[in-house]
């Protein structure tokens, strides 16, 4: 499939319809209010697509049933979580360590509190989701950040960036050194670079936690986004297999486009992991929308088709992305991604400055994410999203082209 041979989105609805200045009409979230209407918002991480058809009936069927209570737990969405994680990743998850929170990050922030109370030093690899950072100013937790290391593996085409991997040797330095680290956030797929960690790399970290006893939060929300002929592996499985002391948070709402309906699940890697999680407080489950729950559970259990349908057009957008950037962005480097539908720019050498994304906006009228608030690393680059019409991308990156300083390297002929 090219993004010319498909003309609607994963549930049908013409790309036509997907114009922003339609959408932008439409639709009341942020990604639409934050900026005048003539920018173009490709920035959070919100699709452009419209909801799975079968997770749309689920919230109808929910409402015109006037079910819109409190929760106490996760019902049916442990089942259809644990049947999905079993179809897509092999990880057989017992329905009794699935525990409910409102979002995924709610998840972290709690997790944290329940197995590290008295706080400490957290790791986090960096360029990493800017969110964490936020939202890990709730704990009593020290940041301390651990860039992602190239591979020296050359790049398929030159506007590609080289891979990037976790740099284990730095994270097992930090873990034995005096203090260490006491929690280590891992974002598995890694936003914003679309980041498949492997098997072996996940299995040294577990090890490596076992040994040093070192709390481990896997954020696992891009993971149902992996990419055709990628294998995403489960953290849960390996610390459970090292003795590390770990859990997953992970939701509906990245794979589905579903933020806004707030529900969200914590995992707990083993039955040791699991006893501390029962002590989580009442509220956090309260918290949860019930609205969510459904709509979470429809995804899960019949809403795989479109979920597939969307990773193929992600592919596809990725695929026009690459092509546009080598064609018309003289100076820029895209990462590939492996999973997910956010693209990871690297500007340092298209003369836009330190901060790209301020001179596309002002000058481009398109909002991107500003690297440098993804720690460090981010510096000089900018985080693009793919979830949109292809005609999106194209205006996108036509606004970008007009603004590129004139003495921005040129392409090859």
């Amino acid at each position: 499939m090219t993004d010319r041979e498909d003309c609607t989105d994963p549930g049908g609805v013409p790309f036509a319809e997907l114009d922003p200045a339609l959408l932008r009409a439409q639709r009341t979230s942020l990604k639409w209010t934050r900026y005048p209407a003539d920018v173009l918002p490709l920035f959070v991480a919100e699709m452009d697509f419209t909801v799975a058809p079968v997770v749309q009936q689920a919230l109808i069927d929910r409402v015109l049933a006037s079910d819109t209570g409190y929760l106490d737990g996760p019902g049916p969405l442990a089942p259809a979580f644990a049947d999905f994680a079993r179809d897509r990743w092999g990880w057989e998850v017992p329905h009794d360590r699935v525990h409910l929170a409102t979002d995924v990050a709610t998840g972290i922030v709690e997790a944290l509190r329940l197995f590290r109370p008295e706080g400490g030093r957290i790791a986090l690899p960096t360029p990493a989701y800017p969110s964490f950072f936020e939202m890990l100013d709730e704990v009593p937790f020290e940041v301390v950040e651990i860039p992602l290391v190239s591979t020296g593996t050359a790049p398929a085409e030159g506007s590609e960036s080289p891979e990037v991997r976790l740099d284990l040797a730095t994270i097992e330095r930090l873990f034995a050194s005096d203090p260490g680290i006491d929690a280590f956030l891992l974002c598995s797929p890694h936003n914003p670079h679309g980041l498949i960690h492997s098997a072996e790399e996940l299995a040294e970290l577990a090890r490596l936690a076992a040994q040093y006893d070192v709390f481990v939060v896997s954020d696992e929300i891009h993971a149902p986004l992996t990419h055709v002929g990628q294998t995403f592996t489960p953290f849960a499985p390996l610390a459970a297999a090292a003795g590390a002391l770990s859990v997953t948070t992970t939701s509906a709402s990245k794979g589905w486009n579903l933020a806004g309906t707030k529900c969200s699940v914590i995992v707990a890697a083993d039955e040791r992991a699991n006893e501390t999680l029962r002590r989580l407080p009442p509220e956090v489950a309260c918290r949860s929308s019930i609205l969510g729950l459904h709509a979470s559970v429809a995804a899960f259990v019949d809403g795989r088709d479109w979920l597939d349908r969307a990773i193929a057009q992600f592919e596809a957008n990725d695929r026009l992305l690459a092509q546009l950037v080598r064609d018309r962005l003289p100076g820029v480097r895209r990462t590939r991604p492996r999973a997910g539908y956010l693209a990871w720019l690297d500007f340092r050498d298209a003369g836009l400055g330190d901060d790209p994304s301020r001179r596309i906006l002002f000058d481009a009228r398109v909002a991107l994410n500003n690297g440098a608030s993804f720690g460090e690393g981010g510096s000089g680059h900018a985080r693009l999203n793919l979830a949109c019409a292809p005609d999106t991308i194209r205006e996108a990156v036509d606004r970008i082209a007009r603004i590129l300083p004139a003495t921005a390297p040129k392409k090859a002929i």
